[in-house]
């Protein structure tokens, strides 16, 4: 027998030893079966074997010495396996092996050298191991070489720069999701064979080389590294492309490249159907020669700075599938032409600055699966067009927009809709019962509108839904008991609206945690947890008696009971008078105004001076008549637990603690408001400038004006909150932990000074007679905000000086770098710590916040330069250890806030040099 194949089919077991005196086999196929254990070892008798094909089981164990004895193995497939261990040096003995592919296995270490020995083959495939280490140099002389696979492994280290020259027959390189750094190898402009280079996911630098003579192209993927300067001519190899004719797939994606997008991209090869430019620093607006690139189905922009407005030439985009603008500075209207979009499944043009109405001939892209339009300046009445495209599945997302009108009936043809969000619009009326047919949906997003009527039982019909929001409108009624029945359903908001009744008590209802009823005066009943009022019993009606004697009973007896309450009324006042000065002594100590002047000073709490609002207080500007003084005043949502000893905690905060860059309180109130609902609130100094969050992320652009802060005010800044911090961590007694450190906690006045705000989640440390310390607390459970608190508090550790040092450092290196922790790049392990870690030192320019970098500034802050002063480079490096030192995972290797003042005094001193 020369050839065994049994291929493709579902045998199951081990690999019987037996088959090795089938000693006159050439070609053994057992690929695409159930086989279990390890490789045979007895394959000594295989002297004719020229191919072994084992991959697509579930071997296990170590590649075997025996395959040695394989003199004439030219081809050896272990690939979609669980073989363990390293690739063995004796690979490198089998010197007629022309294809060799491990691919998708546990296969760990480095690549031996002696694998350079195979000197005729033409396919090396390592993807998907563990392996490590730099490719041996060799492997690049290689030049019988077609195919090198190695993606998502941890190979690290660069390419040769000459590596094309010796690799002239290369046709395949796919190197994604490693940890290659350097550069693309410049002798690629003479890789004439090359058909696709795949190098997503690694941290390549530099400049893109010009590809003009690579006539067969097909993909070109360089997305998540670090390419570009973020300069005007970093897209200039874009020219050499237009003569790549059969190029597939281009992604530049999450890279560093700068400047406008050229003229010359719209004459890449009208055969192109997949473009991704997506998170980027590109600026300037879309060229309308863009549109003769038809074959595009797939064409993605997102989070980049392009302005202007969205050509019309799109319209030519017949075959567009994906078309993803969002996150940008597009301006102008959503012009008819894309409705002649008919393939498209999905639509991304969220977070831009577009106005207008949507155009009604949307309802022509009946094939769309996903629209998101979110945040932007929409105007007008949502087109019935939109809610009768039955092909929603995914998401339609028309939130932070201004849209007005209703909700139509013909919400209810999305049948297959997951998620909707609308929140955040002027949409008025009521919610239809229609939306009770949308039996798919998971997430119905409607707060912040002016919706009126009660909750539609028909809700209850979403036996999927999983977050309902409702809040902040003028919603009224009962809430229907049917929506307990909602056995998924794990988030329920329906705060500050104007509803009444009891509250019911299964499902959801039964979560405090996963419910906000808060702001609706009229609720009763419900969980304990909820400190609602029990609901009134209803008497029967007074049958009128006809005999005196018992009207003149119930006359005595009503007035003995009227006395009674005025003696335990006036008790009840002296006792709760001495209580208070007994357990609030912040409240006696601090000037109290009272409840009508603040909702005189902020016109009834109109929406209008809402500043800010979130889970526990609301925060509006105000003016007390009197004195003619603009404040912010903090009120307490009295209904979150823990909210009453969070009041006390705070006042004590503040009012025993005062410094330049800390918020000031002023005074509190402590009422009741018209409906006799218990009223509590802080007033502070009305800040001016907003917050570093505003500052540092924009929602919109004004181009007189642009809001930017300088090298010089971020460094202040900085100063600033370390020094509040300092403050509170060591001159404060007992110390205070802020826990909550963030942009949108960092306040700047008039001289952008920056004052630290937001004690609501604090915690007080108090020393105890051992030289510990005990913590107290003002809110229960509450740890920070996601991407600024420590990893050690999501392990239930507890507070500490030096989880506010971590939250300093990220918000540090939020500064320079102008990008959230929680941005959609930092995923899969990455993190802003790490993601500025892998650029320090030498590419920190690259991720420097743009409108810190220089035009004509060079790659690095670490070479010779004379454009920008070395003072300054010192400084800027200095801050970004900074930054890296005060984030470290672990809590003890992180920079205590003594060391930090004196980085930071000598860190303003090189600065003032430089100056």
């Amino acid at each position: 027998m020369k050839d065994f194949n049994i291929e493709n089919n579902n045998f199951h077991g081990k690999i019987p030893q037996e088959l090795g005196l089938l000693s006159q086999l050439q070609q053994l196929s057992l690929q695409n079966n159930s086989l279990v254990g390890e490789i045979p070892t007895n394959l000594t008798g295989f002297a004719h074997l020229t191919s072994l094909l084992l991959n697509g089981n579930n071997l296990t164990g170590k590649i075997p010495i025996q395959i040695v004895s394989l003199r004439k193995l030219q081809l050896l497939a272990l690939y979609r396996n669980h073989v363990t261990g390293e690739i063995p040096s004796f690979i490198g003995n089998i010197s007629s092996l022309i294809r060799f592919s491990v691919s998708e296995n546990n296969l760990e270490g480095d690549v031996p050298q002696e694998i350079c020995r195979l000197k005729s083959s033409t396919l090396l495939s390592l993807n998907f191991n563990k392996l490590s280490g730099t490719i041996p140099l060799c492997v690049y002389n290689m030049s019988s070489l077609t195919v090198i696979s190695a993606t998502e492994n941890l190979f690290n280290g660069s390419l040769p720069p000459n590596m094309f020259h010796t690799l002239s027959n290369l046709q395949t390189f796919y190197f994604n999701l490693n940890q290659i750094s350097g550069s693309i190898p410049p002798s690629i402009t003479n890789a004439s064979n090359l058909s696709i280079f795949e190098m997503g996911g690694n941290k390549l630098t530099g400049r893109v080389p010009s590809m003009g003579k690579l006539k067969d192209l097909y993909y070109f993927v360089v997305d998540k590294n670090f390419l570009g300067n973020n300069s005007i001519d970093d897209l200039v190899f874009l020219e050499s492309l237009t003569n790549c004719s059969k190029l597939n797939v281009l992604d530049l994606a999450y890279n560093n490249f700068g400047g406008h997008l050229p003229n010359y991209l719209g004459n890449l090869s009208n055969q192109l159907p997949q473009l991704y430019l997506g998170g980027n620093q590109i600026s300037g607006e879309i060229p309308a020669a863009l549109g003769n690139l038809i074959a595009l189905n797939v064409l993605a922009m997102e989070n980049n700075y392009i302005t202007g407005n969205i050509p019309t030439t799109f319209g030519k985009f017949q075959k567009m599938q994906f078309l993803n603008l969002g996150s940008n500075k597009l301006s102008g209207d959503i012009k008819a032409w894309i409705g002649n979009l008919s393939q498209l499944f999905r639509l991304e043009i969220g977070e831009n600055m577009l106005q207008g109405n949507i155009p009604p001939n949307l309802g022509n892209c009946q094939k769309l699966q996903y629209l998101d339009i979110s945040d932007n300046i929409l105007t007008g009445i949502i087109p019935i067009e939109v809610f009768k495209l039955s092909s929603l599945t995914n998401v339609l997302d028309l939130s932070h927009n201004s849209f007005s009108g209703s909700i139509p009936k013909e919400v209810g043809n999305l049948k297959n809709l997951n998620s909707l969000y609308m929140s955040h619009n002027h949409l008025s009326g009521v919610i239809p019962d229609s939306i009770g047919k949308c039996i798919m949906l998971e997430e119905i997003y409607l707060q912040g509108n002016s919706l009126q009527g009660s909750i539609p039982s028909s809700l209850a019909s979403l036996k999927g839904l999983e977050k309902l929001d409702l809040s902040r409108n003028q919603l009224s009624g009962s809430i229907p008991n049917v929506l307990q029945t909602i056995s998924f359903l794990e988030y329920l908001n329906v705060s500050f609206n104007m509803l009444d009744g009891e509250v019911p008590t299964e499902g959801v209802f039964r979560n405090a945690s996963g419910l906000v009823i808060s702001g609706n005066s009229g609720l009763c009943g419900g969980i304990s947890k909820l400190q609602l009022p029990s609901c009134p019993v209803k008497g029967k009606k007074l049958v009128k008696h006809k005999f005196k004697l018992i009207i003149v009973s119930v006359m005595v007896s009503v007035v003995v009971v009227f006395l009674m309450l005025v003696i335990l009324t006036i008790y009840w006042m002296r006792k709760t008078t001495k209580k208070t000065s007994l357990d609030s002594p912040t409240i006696n100590l601090l000037a109290k105004v009272s409840y009508q002047s603040l909702y005189n000073g902020t016109d009834g709490f109109s929406v209008t001076n809402l500043i800010g609002c979130g889970i526990f207080s609301s925060v509006y500007k105000g003016t007390f008549e009197s004195e003619h003084k603009v404040v912010a005043i903090k009120v307490l949502n009295l209904k979150h637990k823990g909210s009453h000893k969070s009041f006390l905690a705070e006042c004590n905060a503040l009012r025993s603690i005062k410094h330049r860059n800390l918020v000031q309180i002023l005074t509190c109130c402590s009422s009741t408001d018209y409906k006799g609902q218990e009223f509590k609130a802080l007033i502070f100094e009305y800040i001016r400038n907003g917050s570093l969050e505003q500052w540092l992320h924009p929602r919109t652009l004004n181009e007189e004006h642009p809001r930017l802060l300088s090298l010089d005010q971020r460094l202040n800044i900085i100063i600033d909150v370390a020094t509040a911090l300092n403050y509170l961590h060591h001159d404060c007694e007992p110390t205070i932990i802020h826990c909550d450190l963030k942009p949108s906690n960092v306040l700047l006045d008039d001289d952008m000074i920056a004052h630290v705000s937001d004690f609501g989640i604090a915690r007080f440390l108090s020393a105890t007679t051992d030289g510990t310390t005990s913590k107290k607390t003002s809110t229960i459970g509450i740890k920070g905000t996601v991407g600024y608190a420590p990893p050690e508090y999501g392990m239930s550790s507890e507070v500490s000086t030096l989880g506010d040092m971590y939250s300093f450092g990220i918000l540090v290196l939020e500064i320079l770098t102008g990008r959230r922790p929680t941005d959609k790049m930092f995923e899969g392990g990455l993190n802003l710590h790490n993601f500025v870690s892998i650029s320090f030192p030498s590419n920190l320019l690259q991720i420097l916040d743009p409108p810190l970098v220089p035009t004509y500034e060079p790659t690095t802050l670490d070479g010779n330069n004379s454009h920008l002063n070395r003072n300054v480079k010192e400084c800027i490096v200095s801050l970004f250890v900074v930054g890296l030192a005060c984030s470290k995972e672990s809590p003890k290797e992180r920079m205590s806030v003594v060391d930090l003042i004196k980085e930071l005094s000598r860190i303003k001193m090189v600065f003032l040099a430089a100056e």
